[in-house]
């Protein structure tokens, strides 16, 4: 029974073009390898080993970055103790108008206390600027070293200048030290990050990063398995350097250095229009669609890679249009705009209307894309 099913999963005329099987990839030449899927699982215990350098980064490093450009860590105003309203907080957050309506007559409170406590207990659970500027200076760090990583690996390969390289002779195709190097960092890294989310304050696209984590890794999986590392690193080397200025711009808007901010984060949308929306559909996309047709022919799971690119590329267009608002703001107005996903909250009406008051004098910040592919 276990054996049928491995053989309808790994079946070869899903995964490998015409005439071509599993067997054939058992034989590499001498002294060479092709990939093998058991192989990538070295990334799971590595991607332990990841989250625990964030941590030992993030303790040494990021929090004294953070103390010398003044960022606090903040204490937030805690919540009232109460059983029954943290019992409701755990289910929702946000409680409509009806359930606030009904736990002020259960616990004889005005209901605008009611509403005052689910703020405050909300704000608890938010993090800090602190702890953010060191989630991002982690991400920084290590998007700046895989793309270095990644562009001297590339540079001397033929398929980086000319990408019908990367369907020659496929699907035998020898394993590169740099090629696994690069795959395992990659895919060990998303895993951490996927890892990190049950541990760390839950925000509010939490699903949404969880499911994007998991897309990301089933597509390197994917990709690796199929022996196309070629394309495959292409496509996390492009990806990986807008959000280089991404996370720079985060930094800067953290330590309150406003124009930097709005500078980084400008040339972060530059780039990432050239590399996801020029060169990722007509070189990498191209390459896979078109060339790999003309060389290697279409199958099964081709179509399949294909479909996951074009998707892939269907987003950019989306995340482009809301980051090229932000960044016509930060030209013409000075400023980007806020950070939706860990804003912090009134912790009381009165606080919202002077916030509504002063708002003509607010500086926003720079919204946290969760588009890291």
């Amino acid at each position: 029974m276990i054996s049928s099913i491995s053989a309808w999963i790994w079946s070869d005329t899903f995964w490998l073009p015409s005439n071509v099987t599993w067997a054939d990839l058992d034989q590499p030449p001498p002294g060479e390898a092709y990939p093998r899927v058991g192989q990538i699982l070295y990334a799971l215990p590595l991607a332990l080993g990841v989250f625990l350098l964030r941590l030992v980064f993030e303790r040494l490093v990021a929090k004294p970055c953070a103390h010398i450009l003044q960022i606090q860590a903040g204490e937030s105003r805690q919540a009232q103790p109460n059983v029954i309203l943290e019992r409701v907080y755990k289910s929702k957050t946000s409680p409509d108008a009806k359930h606030v309506q009904g736990l002020s007559k259960q616990l004889d409170w005005d209901e605008r206390k009611v509403q005052r406590w689910f703020r405050v207990r909300r704000n608890q659970d938010r993090p800090s600027a602190e702890k953010k500027f060191c989630e991002s200076m982690w991400r920084l760090i290590f998007y700046l070293g895989i793309f270095i990583y990644a562009i001297i690996h590339l540079w001397e390969s033929p398929w980086m200048w000319n990408t019908r390289h990367c369907w020659y002779n496929y699907p035998f195709q020898t394993l590169s030290p740099g090629q696994y190097n690069l795959y395992v960092a990659e895919l060990a890294f998303y895993w951490s990050l996927m890892f990190s989310q049950f541990i760390d304050i839950k925000r509010k696209d939490f699903v949404i990063m969880l499911v994007h984590h998991l897309a990301t890794i089933s597509l390197i999986t994917f990709s690796y398995a199929n022996n196309m590392l070629r394309a495959g690193s292409l496509v996390m080397c492009v990806h990986d350097a807008s959000d280089i200025f991404l996370e720079a711009a985060k930094l800067a808007n953290y330590a309150k250095y406003q124009r930097l901010c709005d500078g980084l984060f400008v040339m972060f949308s530059v780039i990432f229009f050239i590399t996801r929306l020029v060169i990722y559909p007509f070189w990498i996309v191209n390459s896979v669609l078109f060339e790999s047709w003309e060389i290697v022919g279409p199958y099964q799971c081709w179509w399949l890679l294909n479909g996951l690119l074009i998707v892939l590329q269907v987003l950019h267009v989306i995340w482009f249009y809301l980051i090229a608002r932000i960044a016509i703001k930060a030209i013409f107005k000075g400023k980007v705009s806020k950070d939706d996903r860990s804003d912090i909250e009134s912790s009381s009406d009165d606080d919202v209307s002077a916030s509504s008051s002063r708002s003509s004098g607010h500086t926003p910040k720079p919204k946290e894309n969760s588009h890291n592919d």
